[in-house]
């Protein structure tokens, strides 16, 4: 359910410039525009934003950049005019958050960079994101999600251990970073409101992804290197049950640890699992995997569908999902109750489908009706509103190639 996009919200007042691109960058500004806050979203001409080429695409429109640019303006500009620097630097000077994820030193060498910026606006807070940060050895190195997903020891972790390492096949990198962002600016608009001071925030999707090691960094530091975590394929070497398991018809996960183990031994009605000194503990049932495995596979081939397996297991309380594939999601009534499959509207694409907005606040039930915008869609609104110009000055600007908009 959407409610009107001028109804006061958690961030309503809030003045974003937002200079991001692809993915990471636009995720931080999503959430804020859902939360009211006003995304100027700055593009450069004459492409603007590379996401607007990414699939899918159809009459020249991406719903890519749809579901991560709605609720924001797209304010157009050719960065290597003087013109649109100084336009730019104003827009910040009015700004209560920058938003950006350039390679080191893009913004800086042109002026727009945090130093230049809180010299006349000490209530800045901007925030910049990057594949490994914006301090350190690797500060300048090029990445993308792919390369944080590598070099965090992601890859390293996914995969089975007789395989090569595998990468998530999704944007796990960008988006995580994206909500470790969002939360700073949080954090940091609270302590501005305290202080009245503004700060850079710095975020990479390498430590983003880094920091959601739970087990694997701790438990080699702490073991003296006894523990050496590796890939361990569909289910965990250290304890179990825990993995993906064959169920009659697809694939079902287990989580099992120690206090959820009588009520699976319930489950398989197999009470003398609990005395069998194999399985006496989850690290045991870790390395006795194998034989664990097959017991429960056999059990699970008893019934008639996975559906029935999930029921027996939920019954008796026991941690498990089945495998759905992101075509099962679509039409599941789980995602559909909420509200995690969201239909909006677009003037090219008409109505498009796109994961639905995963906080839910107590006084905001309804979000706010979105659309993304097109490239340069807002150049005289944003310039009339935010600095006063006329029509024929922004007409002049058009004209001259300082401003760029196209229907896409």
């Amino acid at each position: 359910m959407e409610a009107s996009s001028s109804e006061t919200r958690i961030l309503s007042g809030i003045r974003v410039l937002d200079f991001t691109q692809y993915l990471a960058g636009p995720t931080v500004t999503r959430f804020m525009a859902e939360l009211g806050a006003a995304v100027i979203k700055v593009e450069l001409a004459p492409g603007g934003d590379p996401s607007r080429l990414l699939p899918f695409v159809r009459d020249g429109r991406s719903a890519y950049f749809v579901q991560q640019n709605r609720g924001k303006r797209s304010f157009c500009v050719d960065l290597s005019k003087q013109e649109a620097v100084a336009l730019l630097r104003a827009l910040a000077a009015k700004a209560d958050v920058v938003v950006e994820n350039f390679g080191p030193g893009v913004l800086d060498k042109r002026g727009l960079g945090y130093a230049d910026l809180r010299s006349s606006h000490p209530e800045l807070i901007m925030a910049s994101i990057s594949a490994f940060g914006r301090s350190g050895p690797l500060a300048g190195k090029v990445g993308f999600d792919l390369m944080a997903q590598a070099f965090s020891g992601i890859c390293h972790m996914t995969g089975d251990p007789a395989g090569p390492p595998q990468f998530v096949h999704a944007g796990i990198a960008d988006v995580v970073a994206g909500v470790h962002a969002f939360g700073a600016i949080a954090a940091a608009l609270f302590h501005r409101s305290r202080t009245g001071r503004g700060q850079a925030i710095d975020i990479a999707l390498v430590d983003s992804l880094y920091h959601a090691h739970e087990l694997n960094v701790q438990a080699f530091a702490n073991s003296g290197g006894a523990y050496v975590p590796i890939r361990g394929g569909s289910q965990h070497p250290l304890v179990g049950p825990y993995g993906i398991y064959r169920g009659p018809t697809g694939w079902i996960a287990l989580l099992v640890l120690d206090r959820q183990w009588p009520a699976m031994v319930a489950a398989l009605d197999r009470p003398d699992l609990l005395t069998d000194p194999r399985f006496a503990t989850g690290a045991l049932r870790g390395q006795n995997r194998t034989e664990l495995t097959r017991i429960l596979e056999d059990w699970m081939g008893t019934f008639s569908s996975d559906a029935a397996v999930l029921e027996t297991l939920e019954r008796h309380r026991v941690p498990a999902a089945p495998v759905l594939s992101v075509a099962d999601t679509v039409s599941h009534p789980y995602f559909q109750a909420r509200e995690m499959i969201r239909r909006v509207p677009d003037p090219i694409l008409g109505e498009v489908t796109i994961p639905g907005f995963p906080l839910k606040f107590s006084e905001f039930p309804e979000l706010p009706a979105l659309q993304a915008p097109l490239l340069g869609e807002h150049n005289a609104e944003v310039l009339r509103e935010q600095l006063g110009l006329d029509d024929a000055r922004v007409r002049d600007l058009t004209e001259r190639g300082v401003l760029y908009s196209d229907r896409r």
